[in-house]
């Protein structure tokens, strides 16, 4: 394969990637943007391939290539793994998308590790060998803090282990302490003697490893010291680590798709951790550094609200046949439930009857940045009546009726009247400005930040309780 149409292609997966990351920014090209996506990396996958089994002519001279049977050594592991990733993304259900995605960055974080590792082992490069070390020794490092990052993430989201943030003393200073480490390591690998590296003395593997060691232990505490609240923010922040750490492999490798891929990955998943801090007003270095969330348990000031008002769903079906304008606020709770389809139907009746339907969704509402807007999509909700808080935030005080469908922290009234609570400051959505709000709720625990919610003992507020799903088609029916 000559050097011009292996760089050719690569110009063109990488456009078709940007192109992807465009689409992804709306609701209606969204799915076009997926297809260009997963073009693109066919691209790239075939080329590479192509590239390492054949060998790659420049300037004359024929670099790399393999023997027969090295077309197969590389096809059967990719096999294995494309058939691992469809058999699991056919299975996987929308409250398991998070859990699956954490575990996805993992992989990343593994392979970076690995990349870094195997040409460490394998030498220097003839030129520019400080360079080459400093980009393996950095990759290696964002390759394991993603590793064990994510795995943590991954057995939070799954309720596998709890939520409640790991407060070790002086956890920042661990943090720190860990960080300065890394660089100082760094510093004395890229300045050590070649001969001291791999043979004489190991100085080199001893400084790599114990790096290594440190950073999946810095992974491992940065995200276990972060709360249930900022997982939505710790998923694109892991995304952000993975994508950075396939750029540093692209280095590594003397691969520049890699690196222009990792970097879209990189910049698009830390500018995603912005938007979702913003929605939060928290900074990206304070969930970093102690996140706010727990197991379920009440976190802030315990309070006597007083007592709250229960309506059944033949009432609540009555309410809005008689409402010209109704907003439904989803969360994770109508995930769990999967009532996204029975929600859609519910909205399709309204809307028969004349009334305005819209939805209002909070930037962190799940556990997963767009989590709901891809679930009422899969549920064929129209794309034009889906609105972000911004958007709609003004409109409440219009509203006849609100269904809160197992949302609880975003919908938090004490996010802007209680200074002491742990969500003070967050942007929510202030449903309890409309002339009724419906609450859609299991029970009366408090939401994943562990924060309880006054909006519940509201006048205009009243509970609906049990499964969201069977409570929405009881409306339905009660509407017939």
């Amino acid at each position: 394969m000559s050097d011009s149409l292996q760089s050719g292609a690569f110009i063109i997966a990488g456009l078709l990637f940007i192109l992807a990351l465009a689409g992804l920014s709306k609701h209606e090209t969204s799915r076009r943007g997926n297809i260009l996506g997963s073009v693109g990396m066919g691209v790239a996958l075939v080329v590479t391939v192509l590239a390492t089994q054949l060998g790659v002519e420049s300037g004359g001279e024929k670099v790399g290539g393999l023997p027969t049977w090295g077309l197969a050594a590389i096809l059967a592991p990719m096999l294995v793994g494309a058939g691992i990733g469809v058999f699991r993304a056919l299975r996987v259900e929308m409250t398991g998308m998070p859990q699956l995605i954490a575990l996805f960055h993992s992989f990343v974080g593994l392979a970076a590790v690995l990349v870094g590792w195997v040409s460490y082992l394998e030498g220097a490069p003839e030129h520019n060998v400080g360079l080459h070390y400093g980009e393996l020794f950095i990759g290696v490092f964002i390759g394991a803090v993603t590793f064990t990052g994510s795995i943590i993430a991954y057995l939070k989201l799954s309720a596998k282990m709890k939520s409640k943030p790991l407060a070790l003393p002086h956890h920042n200073l661990i943090n720190g302490a860990a960080v300065l480490a890394f660089i100082g390591l760094t510093v004395w690998f890229v300045i050590l003697p070649a001969d001291q590296h791999i043979g004489q003395g190991n100085t080199g593997l001893m400084l790599l490893s114990a790096m290594t060691v440190i950073a999946l232990l810095l992974g491992l505490h940065l995200v276990a010291a972060i709360g249930g609240g900022d997982m939505p923010v710790v998923v694109s922040m892991l995304n952000s680590y993975s994508g950075w750490a396939a750029a540093a492999a692209g280095f590594t490798l003397g691969n520049d798709l890699l690196i222009i891929t990792g970097a879209l990955v990189g910049s698009s998943g830390a500018y995603l951790s912005y938007i979702m801090c913003k929605a939060m007003n928290r900074s990206f270095m304070g969930v970093i550094m102690g996140g706010f969330g727990s197991d379920g348990a009440v976190v802030g000031e315990a309070k006597d609200y007083g007592e709250h008002r229960e309506i059944t769903a033949p009432e609540v079906a009555e309410l809005l046949k008689d409402s010209s304008s109704v907003v439904i606020a989803p969360g994770y709770g109508m995930a769990v439930a999967q009532a996204q389809s029975a929600v859609a139907d519910l909205t399709a009746k309204l809307r028969a009857r004349g009334v305005d339907v819209r939805f209002a969704i909070h930037p962190v509402a799940g556990r997963l940045p767009g989590h709901m807007n891809v679930l009422l999509a899969e549920a064929k909700v129209p794309y034009d009546i889906v609105f972000e808080m911004d958007e709609i935030n003004d409109d409440f005080p219009d509203v006849d009726v609100v269904l809160v469908i197992g949302a609880n922290d975003t919908v938090n009234p004490a996010a802007l009247d209680d200074p002491s609570s742990p969500i003070a400051g967050m942007p929510v959505l202030h449903v309890w400005e409309a002339g009724q709000v419906i609450v859609f709720k299991r029970s009366m625990a408090t939401g994943y930040a562990g924060v309880q919610n006054p909006l519940f003992f509201n006048e205009n507020t009243a509970m609906l309780f049990g499964d969201a799903k069977v409570r929405v088609e009881d409306i339905i029916r009660a509407m017939a």
